[in-house]
């Protein structure tokens, strides 16, 4: 199992920025695919962005051009929100799967039955 702790979360007008970050326990960079995910209330957990092991990226329409994600050696994901809206408030957590030997592949980067090891999240507040 990886431990992996999301920080940087918090309240913030409309058209602001956050980046979040997520520490991983073990050697993630090259190894491990990973990926943002968010739930807002009465709502199911979706993709927002992810990363592979060959560091390739894929990202939900909601976020796509207003978003960056990427990892720094050797355990830690970032990813860096601009032009917050109201509908991208929701608990954020991050996930990975690993180690592998080849990456989780662009079909299977954004599906969060892909990924076995959880965050405990981290509260991002939008207000208008």
């Amino acid at each position: 199992q990886v431990k992996l702790v999301e920080s940087g979360g918090g309240s913030v007008q409309a058209g602001g920025s956050l980046t979040l970050s997520c520490a991983a326990s073990v050697d993630t960079y090259s190894t491990y695919c990973m990926g943002w995910f968010r739930q807002a209330p009465g709502k199911e957990r979706e993709g927002v962005a992810a990363i592979d092991s060959d560091l390739s990226t894929r990202y939900a329409d909601s976020v796509k051009g207003r978003s960056s994600i990427y990892k720094e050696k050797p355990n830690t994901m970032y990813l860096q929100i601009n032009g917050l809206k109201p509908e991208d408030t929701a608990m954020y957590y991050c996930a990975a799967e690993g180690p592998r030997r080849y990456g989780c592949g662009w079909h299977y980067m954004l599906r969060n039955t892909e990924y076995p090891n959880w965050g405990q999240g981290t509260q991002v507040t939008v207000s208008s």
